[in-house]
């Protein structure tokens, strides 16, 4: 008995391949929405979560509405098409730009365009299936649509942060593949062309479509830096987006600043209060420290504090974006700032992730630097867990010291003494202390060590902040910022994410 289907028509070949490039596209969509949201609002768990629910509910508006569609389903579709790739390539612009000038409509127009564009992709698919239901049978019909449809959701999902963001950035990925929702309506366009009424006007829409689309791709950088310069204010110098996160170096009247995601790390006329006071404290209460490890830092400010100790024989720097390292050790501006710390024979670089860097060695270290971003999401508050400190009481030589940037225990009190209770939780003695930075307000940090921890009776020559007299004034805390009762943040509530947001969300707001 021979099979009675039809062979497939090439223009049903034509739809199918289609389908891959929708499936793409609209992933494609979801995935910047996400990533967008998470860099500018912080917490990537929410944010993603909130938008993949909302573009999923939007989808399944669109479905529904697809039974309204009964007649000139290729036209209907090939509108369709259109309208995605013009709202879906410009999402990425459009939200860049409404953060930097409409802060406050932000997050009403995330939603409503995620809600525009779900359900315009919700539109999509049920079309093309009733048009290929002409020719297929229901059972093929069905298992060849989902297919193609998995398969584009697969690869755009794998490229995404592999090769799109870092190569493209969001902007340009975003008008990319509104480009290709153009092309499958272009497509469309000729394998209707018999059946499409007032055939010249939807080619006229194709072409308006496809330009706006190439002059968007064109003019990509502009977008972003048009955004980015009234956002950060002073004139962007330097800006990359990596697979980890979008780096911006500015330069103003302040001198040059880095923003990490939007949110600053160091701004160069007192960063030095800031380095001097995470390094030097531990190191020269430790004596002779020989081995020491920075663990984030990828700026090479922390080891250039480092490197004032001649004792030291050997620095291990483990930070996960090579972007970071490479950028902070190959730039003559940024080396400068660094002292070309990251140059020093005494330097070991290791771009992986520090929680899996712990888990892997077993070496011990007489100091440990860790200055990492504050907590803004999951994926850094892992990085402040009693999980994180117990593998880093493992890799602490017997009389070591570890040393942790804490946030401001005076904007974010409750999240700065988190951290000092989850410390203490793993057995270590924890030792808290401060430094008034201007571009940061008042500043906290932590000495974690299994000795107590004593004041050191010199210091290197040569710092501009800090010097043994006034030393113990760092270790003194006003009512204002005096220990409050707080819980441990452990990976399974990730309590300090949720304080965080709040005492800042809080701080910003006003």
């Amino acid at each position: 008995m021979t099979d009675s289907s039809p062979a497939p028509r090439p223009i049903d070949i034509a739809l199918l391949a289609s389908v891959f490039v929708i499936a793409a596209c609209g992933l494609l969509y979801e995935l910047a929405a996400g990533a967008l949201a998470s860099y500018l609002l912080g917490d990537s768990i929410l944010q993603f979560s909130t938008v993949i629910g909302t573009y999923l509910f939007a989808m399944g508006v669109g479905s529904w509405l697809s039974r309204y569609f009964e007649r000139q389903l290729p036209a209907h579709f090939l509108r369709i098409e259109l309208l995605v790739a013009l709202v879906g390539g410009a999402l990425p612009a459009i939200l860049f730009i409404a953060n930097a000038y409409l802060p406050s409509a932000f997050r009403v127009l995330l939603y409503g365009m995620v809600l525009l564009v779900g359900t315009l992709v919700g539109l999509e698919i049920p079309l093309v299936m009733r048009i290929l239901k002409r020719n297929v049978q229901l059972k093929d019909l069905v298992s060849q649509v989902l297919t193609f449809d998995y398969l584009g959701a697969l690869a755009v999902s794998l490229a995404f942060p592999l090769l799109l963001v870092p190569q493209l950035g969001l902007v340009r990925t975003g008008l990319l593949f509104g480009f290709m929702n153009a092309a499958v309506a272009l497509w469309a366009l000729w394998l209707f062309r018999r059946e499409l009424r007032r055939l010249s006007a939807h080619a006229l829409a194709c072409a308006a479509v496809l330009a706006v689309l190439l002059a968007g791709l064109w003019g990509a950088e502009h977008i972003t830096r048009f955004a980015e310069d009234k956002f950060y204010q002073d004139r962007i110098v330097l800006a990359s987006t990596t697979p980890y996160q979008r780096i911006v170096v500015t330069q103003g009247r302040a001198g040059h600043r880095l923003y990490l995601n939007g949110n600053l790390q160091f701004a160069e006329r007192d960063e030095y209060r800031y380095h001097e006071a995470l390094v030097h404290p531990a190191m020269s209460a430790h004596g002779a420290p020989k081995r020491v490890a920075v663990l984030g830092g990828g700026d090479g400010m922390a080891v250039r504090e480092i490197l004032k100790y001649p004792s030291v024989e050997a620095i291990t720097l483990v930070e996960l974006d090579p972007a970071m390292t490479r950028l902070f050790g190959q730039n003559a501006t940024l080396r400068r700032l660094n002292g070309d710390a990251l140059a020093s024979p005494k330097l070991a670089i290791v771009n992986q992730d520090a929680f899996q860097w712990l888990q892997a060695g077993d070496d011990t270290f007489d100091v440990i630097v860790v200055d990492f971003p504050d907590p803004t999401n999951f994926a850094i508050g892992k990085l402040y867990t009693n999980s994180f400190y117990a593998l880093l009481e493992q890799r602490l030589a017997a009389s070591g010291y570890a040393v942790i940037q804490t946030t401001s225990p005076l904007l974010a009190r409750k999240s700065f003494w988190t951290v000092v209770a989850t410390i203490e939780s793993v057995g270590l003695t924890a030792t808290p202390y401060h430094a008034h930075v201007p571009s940061f307000g008042e500043w906290g940090f932590v000495i974690a060590s299994r000795r107590p921890w004593r004041l050191p009776q010199a210091l290197p020559e040569g710092l501009r902040f800090l010097d043994v007299a006034s030393l113990p004034l760092l270790f003194d805390f006003p009512l204002d910022m005096a220990r409050v009762p707080a819980e441990v943040n452990r990976l399974s509530n990730q309590v300090l994410v949720h304080s965080y947001e709040q005492e800042w969300g809080h701080v910003s707001g006003h």
